[in-house]
């Protein structure tokens, strides 16, 4: 399956259940780059929309780029009230937008489906000189046995899960070789998620490797994640250890 077809049908669940980035992180994305409201951002693989919000409300200017149609859609129809938010059907490696306009790329739960190299072109081609790319991840914490009880389910249920995230956590070579001389800046900000059972369940159904309620692996799957939040939760609640990983840096 192509990458940008991997969340069809999975948009809505998306939307409701997938955790928003601390303040923290937003103020620092502001400041670090000196945002101000005349600047363009271009949110790239900005899915249902989780930080192009974050962004329009701090009153930046911003462009969401997703080749999804569903999750596209989902975006439009919430945010569309924004005067500040333009939407546009297009991919990383081909955006559609003019050359040299943009003053900070973000990408958000979403390089690890990229092509990196074409990307980086794209990059290049339609920021201003000096700007920069933010990729962000929200990362769950392996120094927690939920975490890594909770990849192991994925790994016996899911025969697409190769980590979250893809994985990429691990490999910190494709950073180097994506941002200019292998510079960046690399910053944590702790971000942990209160589920209950309803939510812990969607907000792992939402991943791309998760079954949909159509496979036969579906039953199997939410029973194992609802065993697990029972063995771990306290008065119906889970906290999820989650940091939030932000690389920042020019290309």
């Amino acid at each position: 399956m192509e990458t940008t077809k991997k969340f069809t049908g999975k948009a809505d669940i998306y939307s409701k259940y997938r955790p928003h980035y601390p303040k923290e992180y937003i103020n620092y994305l502001v400041s670090y780059n000196s945002l101000t409201s005349d600047q363009i951002v271009a949110d790239i693989g900005s899915g249902t929309g989780v930080l192009t919000q974050q962004l329009l409300t701090n009153n930046l200017n911003v462009i969401a780029v997703e080749p999804n149609d569903d999750m596209r859609n989902i975006a439009e129809k919430q945010l569309n009230s924004y005067s500040n938010f333009v939407s546009i059907n297009g991919t990383a490696e081909s955006t559609g937008l003019k050359s040299y306009s943009i003053d900070l790329i973000t990408v958000a739960q979403a390089f690890h489906w990229f092509d990196e190299l074409q990307f980086k072109k794209e990059c290049i081609r339609i920021l201003k000189p000096n700007s920069n790319v933010a990729l962000v991840w929200n990362s769950r914490d392996f120094s927690s046995k939920l975490v890594i009880e909770n990849a192991e389910i994925c790994k016996d249920l899911c025969p697409s899960f190769k980590g979250f995230s893809g994985g990429i956590e691990k490999n910190s070579d494709v950073y180097k070789q994506f941002f200019r001389d292998g510079k960046y800046e690399y910053h944590t900000f702790r971000n942990d998620l209160k589920y209950n059972l309803e939510s812990f369940i969607g907000r792992n159904l939402s991943a791309s490797y998760a079954p949909k309620n159509t496979d036969s692996n579906y039953d199997e799957f939410v029973d194992a994640i609802t065993k697990l939040f029972v063995k771990y939760s306290k008065n119906n609640k889970i906290i999820l250890p989650n940091i939030t990983r932000s690389y920042l840096g020019k290309v």
